[in-house]
């Protein structure tokens, strides 16, 4: 008798799923440019990597063409939240002039919940070549305190 694997199934069948729907071409323009308003799939950008050691958290963010100066970073409890803008090109290029469109621009926002709570007057972010960096050192409370153990 075979052996039932339910969460094997759901993927094989989500795997299907998005190959015919991939193969159909119903994944057009408009659908791409609703990554960045709020309430669709914002929370996807930018696409982030989350590591710590013993003293801090870093984030590393990939965020390739976003100015720089409307990126605003804020820590509230546990949760980063990070926003900022995708400008469609430099100059006064007029939307008809375009013939193909397929990068996605506009506003972003993005909430991170952390594992651990941070020190939110040290946090330290930097942006180069397409890479928001940000240091988010542990709050002292949340750094692993080495407890002696006394020997009797």
């Amino acid at each position: 008798m075979a052996e039932l694997h339910p969460w094997q199934t759901l993927e094989a069948l989500r795997r299907e799923l998005d190959r015919v729907f991939d193969g159909t071409g119903t994944r057009n323009e408009p659908f791409f440019r609703t990554a960045f308003l709020p309430g669709t799939a914002a929370r996807r950008y930018p696409l982030t990597n989350l590591y710590e050691d013993k003293d801090a958290m870093y984030l590393e963010a990939l965020a390739p063409g976003v100015d720089p100066s409307t990126l605003h970073l804020n820590v509230v409890g546990n949760t980063l939240s990070i926003t900022g803008e995708k400008r469609r090109v430099a100059g006064d290029v007029k939307p008809e002039a375009f013939h193909r469109s397929e990068r996605a621009t506009g506003k972003f926002v993005r909430h991170l919940p952390l594992p651990v709570e941070v020190d939110e007057d040290k946090v330290h972010a930097d942006y180069r070549d397409g890479l928001l960096i940000v240091t988010l050192p542990k709050a002292e409370k949340a750094k692993p305190k080495q407890i002696a153990v006394q020997v009797g």
